[in-house]
């Protein structure tokens, strides 16, 4: 008899929206290195995220969440901060969260997270965890 259905089986696609998606196509491919896989305007950009799809969905409205919409984990986050600020990502900085000079907060837990904008004012992420 064949297993059920479930999702916890199949890949996951993430989704992000953009206004500008000339822009977001340098953003997330020349800025964060992603692969583009397909341009298939003007719906969206498909980049390969490490085997994840990504869909960078055109919008013509968009107000960012005030969280975080995407993230990736990392083995090194001071190496990968600084690969990040080298091409010209700038790191957010909350008020009342204590992080450190190149903007990565350490968690109750020991893990270690920094924020940053794509150029839709999406808020993403780069996190080591322990």
């Amino acid at each position: 008899m064949p297993e059920p259905f479930t999702l916890a089986a199949q890949p996951v696609i993430a989704f992000v929206s953009t206004r500008d998606p000339a822009r977001a196509r340098l953003f997330y491919g020349d800025t964060l290195g992603l692969r583009l896989l397909a341009e298939q305007l003007p719906f969206a950009l498909v980049f390969d995220a490490h085997g994840t799809m990504l869909r960078v969905t055109v919008v013509t409205d968009l107000t960012p969440p005030p969280y975080t919409v995407l993230g990736w984990r990392v083995a090194d986050i001071a190496a990968a901060a600084a690969a990040l600020r080298n091409a010209g990502v700038q790191f957010v900085r909350y008020p009342g969260m204590p992080q450190d000079e190149h903007g990565v907060w350490t968690s109750p837990d020991g893990s270690k997270v920094a924020w940053f904008k794509d150029p839709d004012g999406n808020t993403l992420s780069i996190s080591e965890l322990v």
